[in-house]
């Protein structure tokens, strides 16, 4: 099993320790498509996966989710985040047994979701249906400095609810002058690339674990298509996700490495439990 490179007590105090400059921020991995962003006092936690729940479900199938990295926290640990979200439906990405535990230890929480799915986050964490804070295409909303922006994703298809709104979304999130764009779990679609290089993004974190239908589950973007959407839309840095975590739905990042190196495309290739600063986002592009 792979080892983070930091995890519980040691990776917690970097959490808890680190003092930014101001105008500063700092992202941690903590696997699949989980990252923990802390920009001035505020923490926003995007897509947390910090369980078993998938490999328990599943381990008596023929579609087993056999775990190949260590957890890097237990939720609990977790008691001082502000903002979570959850960017759709699927377990690794709306898990009860991860956000359960945040709602509790942190009575002030808000949530960001897609509109579409609001019954069915309301469902699955037995939270007031008024609580979570519902985002479609392109609308927007501030919560502690941190401003969410709705763009749509396919996983596989953009798929929408009798209203027409996205239940597959990613978010551009904006604080202090940057801007980090979570994609959720995409494909690429018409229109797509276009609508997110007008948003002058500097980091972008998109899924390299690619398209099978042998897996019978959803795909996303490849490492080479990760690579080739990030330098269509002017990303400053792209990261890697959504690998590592399952032995039958990961990839490994080299195809996603040599299409930024053929593309020259700033990209940075994180370990579980590893911590990156806007000070080194800056040195891939010095």
């Amino acid at each position: 099993m792979i080892e983070p490179v930091q995890k519980n007590e040691e990776l917690l105090g970097d959490i808890r320790d680190c003092i930014l400059p101001s105008g500063h921020w700092r992202m941690w991995w903590l696997g699949q498509s989980g990252f923990l962003i802390k920009w001035e006092d505020c923490y926003c936690l995007i897509d947390p996966y910090l369980s078993d729940s998938l490999t328990r479900k599943y381990a008596d199938t023929d579609k087993q989710h056999v775990r190949m990295t260590e957890r890097v926290l237990s939720p609990e640990q977790l008691n001082f985040v502000d903002i979570v979200t959850s960017s759709h439906n699927h377990t690794d990405h709306l898990d009860a047994e991860t956000l359960l535990p945040i709602l509790r230890g942190n009575p002030d929480l808000s949530m960001i979701i897609p509109e579409a799915n609001r019954s069915f986050v309301a469902d699955r964490l037995q939270c007031d249906y008024e609580w979570p804070i519902g985002l479609a295409d392109g609308i927007q909303h501030e919560v502690k400095g941190f401003r969410f922006i709705g763009i749509p994703a396919a996983h596989e298809n953009l798929e929408i609810d009798e209203l027409g709104r996205h239940r597959f979304m990613g978010y551009v999130i904006t604080f202090g002058g940057w801007s980090i764009y979570h994609s959720g779990d995409t494909l690429r679609y018409e229109g797509m690339s276009e609508r997110l290089k007008s948003l002058d993004i500097d980091v972008a974190l998109l899924p390299i674990n690619g398209h099978n239908p042998a897996r019978r589950v959803a795909g996303n973007l490849n490492g080479r298509e990760a690579a080739c959407l990030a330098k269509d839309i002017d990303v400053k840095v792209v990261i890697p996700c959504h690998y590592d975590m399952f032995t039958f739905n990961t990839a490994s990042p080299e195809s996603f490495e040599s299409a930024c190196k053929e593309l020259n495309q700033a990209y940075h290739i994180m370990q579980n439990g590893e911590g990156l600063s806007s000070e080194s986002v800056n040195s891939h592009l010095s």
